[in-house]
């Protein structure tokens, strides 16, 4: 099926979603520079560029882009360049700002990228590194959901129709046998489309049973009194799952190819870091999340969720696949053609200079 008739009408509703004001670009709100991203001296520009943009959302499962921004690693690599930054509170408005031209270079989810890729007929994005896997539970009541079982029939929350929570919580209740319209989210089991931020608020009034959610706001329901029913990293095989990518304008990446390589070795350098320094890149994270939002996460919430995450340069691409699969199944995908969603060339150039392995893009990679 040709790649400009993949989506349905949920694709629709997600590209159609209210986009997060932004006083720089219109999208998201600006990252404030920190002291140890400034352009040293003598450096120069790379590709010729006053600025790279890049998007990423206020989540620990974006950590890599948190602590990039922090420590300054993406700042370095790109010299004389300035790295600039746009937060954004959900996959359809950054996707959207990406399309337009306002960011460059953002760090996204697999279901916002797939739809992305296959509603712009594979024209106008590419996944060029990993970030993070994992990093995503159900958390739920204690004491009104005791088991498995029991979450039939109760309200759950997910972060939004057709996300990647989303369609990871349907395709976990189709797999215990439960129907559940995904376009309505009614039931055997009750799905709540509830922002992350506002998520906490509906568990401690009672107005959901649990929620199919990425960390913190996990552990922010672990800290109201929730318990952790399922972490989804014990549904994959190998124990890992994409939760966030790499992904670019393919304009961009055709024209300034320097630049995205110095993103991709400032990716890698941050998730070095954070994996040799898991404690001070913890702080880090949280550092950026304050200045981002305004707000830091009390210790409580931050150290369980951190250490569910594992922050890793593969894109572990026949995740994926897998997860578009599940959407097929929901209802919220016709079957994508995703040939060529990958170009993995300039993240593989950058882990061979630093003796890494190569990643594999799944036979999904770019001609």
């Amino acid at each position: 099926m040709p790649a400009t008739s993949a989506l349905r009408r949920t694709v629709a509703v997600l590209a159609a979603l209210p986009l997060l004001t932004l006083a720089a670009c219109g999208y998201g709100s600006q990252a404030k520079d920190d002291d140890t991203a400034k352009v040293a001296a003598g450096a120069k520009r790379t590709d010729g560029l006053d600025t790279v943009r890049i998007g990423y959302f206020g989540n620990l499962t974006h950590g890599t882009a948190l602590v990039g921004n922090r420590k300054g690693f993406f700042q370095k690599e790109l010299g004389a360049t300035e790295a600039r930054y746009a937060v954004f509170n959900a996959g359809p408005s950054e996707i959207e700002a990406l399309n337009s031209g306002s960011i460059d270079i953002g760090f996204i989810g697999p279901s916002p990228a797939v739809n992305g890729y296959t509603k712009s007929g594979g024209r106008n994005l590419r996944i060029v590194g990993g970030s993070a896997s994992g990093g995503v539970k159900l958390v739920v009541n204690p004491d009104r959901v005791t088991s498995l079982k029991d979450v039939e029939g109760k309200r759950i929350a997910t972060p939004q129709l057709g996300n990647t929570q989303d369609v990871a919580f349907l395709n976990w209740a189709a797999e215990q046998g439960w129907k559940v319209d995904a376009q309505s989210g009614k039931g055997d089991v009750t799905v709540v489309r509830s922002d992350n931020k506002v998520t906490p608020d509906a568990f401690r009034a009672g107005s959901v049973d649990g929620a199919w959610v990425p960390e913190p706001t996990a552990s922010k329901l672990v800290a109201e009194g929730g318990r952790v029913l399922l972490d989804e990293t014990s549904l994959w095989p190998r124990k890992e799952f994409v939760i966030t990518n790499i992904v670019v304008r393919q304009e961009f990446l055709k024209e300034h190819p320097k630049a995205v390589e110095a993103v991709l070795r400032a990716s890698v350098a941050t998730n070095r870091w954070i994996n040799t320094h898991p404690d001070e890149a913890k702080a880090a994270a949280n550092e950026q999340l304050e200045t981002d939002s305004g707000k830091a996460l009390p210790a409580e919430v931050l150290d369980p969720a951190w250490r569910s995450i594992r922050f890793t340069d593969d894109p572990l691409a026949a995740t994926l696949g897998a997860q578009a699969e599940h959407a097929v199944k929901a209802g919220l995908l016709e079957e994508p053609d995703l040939a060529g969603i990958y170009d993995l060339t300039l993240l593989r150039e950058v882990l061979a200079a630093e003796g890494a392995p190569p990643v594999d893009d799944a036979g999904l990679g770019a001609k």
